[in-house]
């Protein structure tokens, strides 16, 4: 019935304990998952995951946070782009949350990156995830100069106001809501959540981060997403069959290579 649009679950603390979390998904009716890449030393582990359990895709990219990194370039993002089960390129964008001093004038290596990899979009034809945070205005040109609505993708883990919410929806994106929804003082956040058009709606965990309530300060993981999709189905005023029904049809649609790999099946394996 869910998907978990954006996940880490090769990550410490979830990729040892694989069959259990993949059993629990089963339990709460959360059909796929997608384990979303955040640099190219650690996409290995991303694939071997993808490759290991039918309902779990992968993404490929860099994250705009890490440094001290490989740097990919566009052709080197096409070929690792080519891999099966590689549905997507990311996580990409901007994230000035951490300047740590620094001047926006000294980020352009993350603008020259996510320049890079919505271009290694453009190309493969893979849609793009994009994380921003403190940095939407920036986002949102660099998408424009870079065609990014050619391909689209998704606005993963939305946090921002109901203005960039639409100019991105403006922009051929959706919009992710992970279990920041859920916490009590996201009011302007569950605002958008209820005007999101329902085809550009996508629901996630971002595991092992931000839980939803009631597991919040709890270590997050993909069967959680359950909980994110029965609360959004409240504040729209749907049943969560129905929220979850339109979610992972958009999850495919978007996603439209996956339906290459595989549709829902009955259980993890």
């Amino acid at each position: 019935m869910f998907v978990d649009s954006h996940c880490h679950i090769n990550l410490p603390g979830l990729g040892e304990r694989l069959p259990e979390l993949l059993a629990r998904m089963h339990a709460q009716q959360v059909t796929h998952a997608l384990c979303v890449c955040v640099d190219l030393e650690t996409l290995p582990q991303v694939l071997a995951v993808a490759d290991a359990y039918e309902n779990v895709f992968a993404s490929v990219g860099v994250h705009p946070d890490h440094e001290n990194v490989e740097e990919p370039d566009v052709d080197r993002l096409i070929v690792l782009s080519a891999h099966p089960k590689v549905v997507a390129i990311g996580e990409t964008g901007l994230d000035y949350y951490r300047l740590d001093g620094r001047t926006l004038d000294q980020m352009a290596w993350q603008r020259q990156r996510f320049r890079t990899h919505i271009r290694a979009a453009r190309v493969s034809g893979k849609p793009l995830i994009i994380h921003t945070r403190a940095a939407a205005e920036d986002t949102l040109r660099i998408m424009r100069e870079e065609g990014a609505g050619e391909i689209g993708g998704v606005m993963h883990c939305f946090t921002e106001s109901w203005e960039i919410a639409e100019a991105a929806l403006a922009l051929n994106f959706h919009i992710s809501l992970s279990g920041i929804v859920t916490f009590k003082n996201a009011l302007a956040l569950q605002d958008v959540a209820r005007r999101v058009p329902r085809e550009r709606l996508l629901i996630e965990t971002d595991s092992p981060y931000l839980a939803p309530v009631p597991y919040r300060g709890k270590t997050n993981e993909p069967s959680y997403v359950a909980d994110v999709g029965r609360f959004v189905a409240a504040l729209r005023g749907v049943t969560p069959e129905a929220l979850g029904r339109t979610t992972s049809d958009n999850f495919f649609r978007l996603f439209a290579s996956t339906a290459a790999v595989v549709k829902a099946p009955d259980a993890p394996h």
